[in-house]
């Protein structure tokens, strides 16, 4: 739709125009679905702003990991104590088969 100018008619001036020809009842439920669509993007404002600052944190604890030394892998207690047992248990076996 083109205006007396030449360019194109703006959607918000279209829907007004639209507006001023519906009944109550259909502008009230033209506002109620608008509502409801204004609450699932603040809805979805919100979640893009927690996973914003969850990738952030990531991104910080990655490049916190990223500056420490390299070493050994890090090896659990209960792993360790496993290995242990396990290490024990292999050297009773050879001994009390002398």
């Amino acid at each position: 739709m083109a205006s007396s100018k030449g360019g194109a008619t703006s959607p918000a001036v279209f829907r007004a125009s639209e507006m001023e020809k519906m009944s109550v009842d259909q502008l009230k439920a033209f506002k109620e679905q608008t509502d409801l669509e204004v609450n699932l993007l603040q809805d979805s404002l919100n979640n893009i702003k927690t996973a914003t600052g969850r990738l952030e944190i990531t991104a910080t604890s990655l490049h916190d990991l990223s500056l420490r030394p390299q070493g050994k892998p890090f090896i659990s207690f209960s792993l360790k104590a496993s290995s242990s047992l396990d290490l024990c248990l292999f050297y009773k076996s050879k001994i009390e088969s002398l």
